[in-house]
């Protein structure tokens, strides 16, 4: 198989972009489902909960389909995952019941957890070197632009009811075609005895708790903002989309930028970077109080998180044998998912106790702190771990 040919790099993309678009497609729904589900016991926490929720089963599945793709193979669970992706996505179009919809989130967040750990394991496979850091690059800048596509379409379409924007996710049976017919099992090594006892550095497990820890500071926007920007006068669901989807295109804005970048920096220089333009995100935010400044802080964010996620995918990338490759993306996509189920969960009892503002003021300082750690670090160790 031609692992360069624009069938297999597409069909690649596509199946990557249904990634993004399962969780913040229906962040403009959450107000007007909060008021459709106002006799619910915990209406409100449970509605913001719908949109994290896919991010905890996500984080169970991924690291289960990371060990069986290692033994039986990338492909033979994704034509499954697509389906199930159609079926607990479009749950929230049928369902009239708020625990019921949580459910069909549930759904949802498996097939997202195989999916995304086999197409990323496929993309290391695939690439190696220059060519994997391009193809980093450009996957999460695709799913940055398929996530502005979605996200857009979802503010246009809450206006017409919550419930519309749902249907958006019946888009992964389009992608089964293709996958079929493009996407060939790499040729496999022979799998890792109890005796041979392969495993990745130890650094690899620091990257994976970072890459929880700037989902969990990270996913406050999508959450908070659309309640935020409701709070500051902004009434049109359009606009708190467009408002999200900005953040979105400045995330592929740095993705495609990011082999070039990363032929400057170095990893610990990249993080350094993203977490000090997420500071500079989160502080416009916290000062802003009007729709301009909040646009300003979505700018920021998605330039600092556009170069964090590929940065952390080819960090891990180059640190796991191919042997257990399967096993440590499927870990790396546990940690990214399990931050976002974790986010409203650590910061939104914050609110009990501080405004919005300040909430955002003070993730703006941990984000400055965790700046200066990355760089002290690269400033110690300048040639390790480059």
């Amino acid at each position: 198989m031609n692992s360069e040919t624009w069938q297999v790099k597409a069909t690649l993309l596509l199946v990557s972009s249904l990634t993004i678009m399962s969780m913040i497609t229906i962040s403009a729904s959450l107000p007007d489902m909060t008021t459709t589900f106002s006799k619910v016991p915990n209406h409100v926490a449970l509605v913001k909960l719908s949109l994290s929720f896919p991010g905890l089963f996500i984080a169970l599945s991924a690291i289960v389909a990371g060990i069986i793709i290692d033994k039986t193979g990338r492909l033979k669970l994704l034509g499954i995952a697509l389906v199930l992706y159609a079926i607990g996505g479009t749950s929230g179009y049928w369902l009239n019941n708020l625990y019921a919809i949580l459910a069909g989130r549930a759904l949802l967040g498996i097939s997202v957890g195989i999916s995304m750990t086999i197409v990323t394991t496929l993309v290391a496979d695939y690439y190696q070197g220059k060519a994997r850091q391009k193809f980093a690059g450009l996957q999460i800048a695709v799913m940055s632009l398929g996530g502005i596509l979605f996200i857009t379409l979802g503010g246009i379409l809450a206006d017409i009811d919550w419930r519309v924007p749902f249907l958006l996710y019946l888009f992964s049976l389009l992608i089964l075609p293709p996958a079929f017919l493009f996407l060939k099992e790499p040729q496999r090594m022979s799998r890792p005895t109890v005796k041979s006892k392969i495993k990745s550095p130890g650094i690899i497990w620091l990257i994976f708790g970072n890459v929880m820890l700037m989902w969990i500071i990270f996913f406050i926007i999508p959450v908070q903002i659309p309640f935020y920007l409701k709070s500051i006068g902004v009434e049109k669901n359009t606009m708190i989309g467009i408002a999200i989807a900005s953040s979105t295109l400045f995330s592929a804005v740095s993705s495609f930028s990011y082999s070039r970048i990363k032929d400057l920096l170095g990893f610990r220089q990249i993080f350094g970077l993203g977490y000090f333009l997420m500071a500079l995100a989160f502080i416009a935010i916290a000062f802003g109080n009007s729709y301009g400044m909040v646009l300003l802080g979505m700018l920021l964010a998605g330039l600092g998180m556009g170069l964090m996620i590929p940065n952390a995918n080819v960090w891990v990338m180059q640190l796991a044998p191919q042997e257990i490759r399967g096993q440590e993306i499927g870990r790396l996509t546990t940690f990214w998912f399990f931050g976002q189920f974790l986010s409203p969960l650590v910061l939104l009892p914050f609110l009990d106790y501080f405004t919005l503002d300040q909430l955002f003021y003070g993730l703006g300082i941990v984000l400055f702190g965790l700046t200066l750690i990355f760089i002290i670090w690269y400033w110690v160790k300048p040639r390790q771990l480059r």
